[in-house]
C-alpha cells in the first residue's frame, strides 16, 4: 500500500470517503429505525407497569456490546459511549411519547 502513486492515493481517498458517507447514511437510517421502536417499547412497558429506565436491559446490552467490541477489536470505551447515547435517544423518545398521551 505504501507504493501508491499520488494519483492512486487520491483515488483511494475519494473512494474511501464515498464509502464512509454511505455507511454514515446507513447508520443514521439504523438509528432512526432503532429510535422508532420506542413506541412499541412504551406500549409494552405500560402494560407491564415498567419504568422507562430498565437497568437489567441496559446491563444486558452493555455486556453484549463489550463482548462484540472485544471480538472485533473495537475500542470498548468508545463503543460504550455510543451505546449510552443510543440508549439516551431511546429513553428521550419514550418520555416524549408518554407526554403526548
Amino acid at each position: 500500500m505504501d507504493n501508491l502513486t499520488e494519483e492512486e492515493a487520491k483515488a483511494l481517498l475519494k473512494k474511501s470517503r464515498k464509502r464512509i458517507d454511505e455507511i454514515d447514511n446507513d447508520l443514521i437510517d439504523l438509528i432512526d429505525e432503532r429510535t422508532s421502536l420506542a413506541k412499541d417499547v412504551v406500549t409494552a412497558k405500560k402494560v407491564l407497569n415498567m419504568e422507562i429506565y430498565d437497568k437489567t436491559r441496559e446491563d444486558e446490552v452493555r455486556d453484549q456490546v463489550l463482548k462484540l467490541a472485544k471480538e472485533r477489536d473495537i475500542d470498548a470505551d468508545i463503543l460504550n459511549v455510543i451505546m449510552n447515547m443510543l440508549a439516551m435517544l431511546s429513553k428521550n423518545k419514550q418520555r416524549e411519547l408518554i407526554k403526548e398521551e
